[in-house]
């Protein structure tokens, strides 16, 4: 374990390469045998466990159903909305046949060509076809109204360049999709949902967050309009976390979904659509780790706590284990989840590695000569700091180490963003500290010419037009034409 900390790529040498073998090297994910694809290794899905059934219960706090719907979409179906088969059309896994049979030459397994489909099937890039085709033969009346549903499912999308987490062909998500009686309600909940998603990134990712608008070359593809949250990583760059989408009647108008209104005339709803994805798991990699490892706010971590006993003998291991066993009990009947690692087949310094390779918030050691004097060593893993304390009222002291973690994860993070937060008004400027990374302030004259020109000439996007941002009389730093607030702009992942 030692050799894995010590060949673990410094984030100062080279921070992607960092970033890939630490999600490796943690046991969170692998490479598969399927191009663009990874395996989520048990360390790693109990960490999105967590993220699914926090998110799951604010979500059903809002009044939202979970429902599953098919992973195969008939091509027909993406067809109806025209701006929104444009903008998947490009990553579609398209499904030809339904049958293999055996190669009549010894060639193996071979698809059946007389077993073609009458029409091809999609394997889902994102739902919105297939839910509000069947949308169509739930909603009759303003009675049925709002339908308030997500599903928890896996979606491809067929990348050429992928990065664990960050981006995969396949990637695991959620995605709710709601129908209103007025534009003004589908509003309402579209950014509902971005504040739930800013509230689950801040309070228990303790990663800060800025909620925003999408330009208009950045929104979902078929939406009016697309809110977002977006979070620096420690290299400078954005990633957007989550997103919501207003369709107003788009999808209701594409699959003929109406209703009959409270003056009995038929009308079309209003739809919304909003998701994250395990883009998270990458997010929360990024926001917190450091070179020796994994750094997990502890309302994410799998193993909040972990108690290494420390022994000579099988008579002190017995001891300490007597004196652990009513400690593991209180922190479990407490809500903490706590790994007492009495294993006999690795010694404790690479069990303090290792738990320090994965993240593991608070550590506790506990030895013969501690027993005697009443005391345990805890070690903090976003700091590193050791202190002896007493094992006397350990479990409240836990409680509080937790907490404090928790909260100076975030002030941490908060840190980094707004140091590197910058207001620009030139271009020149701006190309020059673009290459250091960080968020920029800018004016911009809103037109996708101007955005298009420093995507190409920069490599840098506008992530967001503020929602908390107020208006600021300026001039866009490209073209110099009026711009009555600035927006957020940065490189990206």
């Amino acid at each position: 374990m030692a050799k894995e900390l010590k060949d673990l790529t410094k984030r100062g040498e080279d921070y992607s390469k960092w970033y890939n073998e630490l999600v490796v090297k943690a046991d969170l994910a692998e490479q598969s045998p399927v191009r663009g694809c990874m395996v989520i290794k048990p360390y790693g899905y109990a960490i999105w466990e967590k993220m699914q059934q926090t998110l799951d219960s604010m979500f059903k706090a809002t009044g939202v159903q979970n429902a599953y719907f098919p992973l195969l979409i008939p091509k027909s179906f993406l067809c109806r909305e025209a701006e929104h088969v444009e903008g998947f059309a490009k990553e579609c896994a398209v499904v030809t046949h339904y049958r293999l049979k055996n190669d009549p030459n010894g060639g193996g397994v071979i698809v059946d060509p007389e077993a073609r489909l009458e029409e091809e099937y999609i394997v889902r890039p994102t739902s919105e076809t297939i839910i509000w085709g069947t949308y169509k033969n739930w909603i009759h009346s303003y009675r049925d109204l709002p339908l308030l549903i997500n599903q928890w499912a896996n979606v491809m999308r067929w990348e050429m360049r992928t990065r664990m987490f960050l981006r995969t062909s396949e990637f695991l998500w959620q995605e709710g999709h709601c129908a209103h009686e007025t534009a003004e309600e589908s509003e309402k909940r579209t950014v509902e949902m971005i504040n739930v998603y800013a509230d689950f990134a801040e309070k228990y990712m303790a990663m800060p967050v800025i909620k925003g608008v999408k330009s208009e070359n950045e929104r979902f593809a078929g939406a009016v309009n697309t809110y977002t949250i977006e979070a620096m990583m420690q290299d400078g760059k954005a990633l957007q976390s989550g997103t919501s989408h207003n369709l107003g009647q788009n999808f209701a108008k594409a699959f003929d979904v109406t209703f009959i209104n409270k003056e009995n005339k038929p009308e079309y709803v209003w739809a919304n659509s909003w998701g994250v994805s395990t883009r998270l798991m990458g997010a929360l990699i990024m926001t917190h780790s450091d070179d020796n490892g994994l750094v997990l706010p502890p309302k994410l971590a799998p193993i909040q706590v972990v108690i290494v006993p420390i022994y000579m003998s099988q008579e002190q291991k017995d001891e300490i284990s007597k004196t652990v066993r009513p400690i593991v009990e209180e922190f479990r009947k407490r809500g903490i989840s706590v790994k007492y690692d009495d294993a006999d087949n690795r010694r404790p310094g690479f069990k303090f590695a290792d738990y320090e390779l994965k993240g593991v918030p608070v550590r506790l050691a506990l030895g013969a000569r501690d027993l005697e004097n009443g005391t345990v060593e805890l070690m903090r893993r976003d700091t590193l700091e050791k202190e002896t304390v007493a094992l006397e009222g350990i479990v409240e002291t836990v409680e509080r180490e937790l907490e404090s973690i928790q909260d100076s994860l975030f002030n941490r993070a908060l840190k980094l963003r707004e140091e590197n937060t910058f207001k620009v008004d030139t271009y020149d400027e701006f190309k020059e500290k673009i290459e250091n990374g960080g968020f920029f302030l800018v004016h911009w004259d809103g037109t996708t010419e101007t955005e298009e020109k420093i995507k190409e000439e920069t490599k840098a996007t506008i992530r967001c037009i503020p929602l908390d941002g107020e208006e600021e009389e300026g001039i866009c730093m490209v073209t110099g034409k009026p711009s009555k607030r600035r927006v957020i702009v940065a490189r990206a992942y």
